[in-house]
């Protein structure tokens, strides 16, 4: 069964990085395409970035040039580096695999000064 835990979240300024974790277990995120969701107050879940199952990315344009997904094999980790941060960043963050399966229990980020 893939169990997913995403970390990391927490308050931090405008203009200021954070790095979020989704350790995996159940699965090899070194062959697994993988992807991290964010859902907002008031609004639904929506797609932030994309990694497939070599080194491809994807970005929604909102985040694109402030954010990184990358793996650690090692680890069985995907980590979500966010600079820059916005207000409108706030969110609960989730990862998943893609396809996607049970969601996790999310981190929350809030850009607040």
């Amino acid at each position: 069964q893939v169990h997913l835990v995403e970390s990391g979240g927490g308050l931090v300024q405008p203009g200021g990085s954070l790095r979020l974790s989704c350790a995996a277990s159940g699965v090899d995120v070194r062959g697994q395409a993988m992807v991290w969701y964010r859902r907002a107050p008031g609004k639904q879940r929506e797609l932030v970035a994309s990694l497939t199952s070599g080194t491809d990315t994807y970005y929604y344009d909102l985040v694109k040039g402030r954010f990184t997904f990358s793996r650690d094999n090692a680890k069985n980790t995907v980590y979500l580096q966010m600079n820059h941060r916005k207000p409108e960043d706030t969110a609960v963050y989730y990862c998943n695999t893609s396809p996607r399966g049970a969601w996790g229990q999310g981190t929350q980020v809030t850009v607040a000064s």
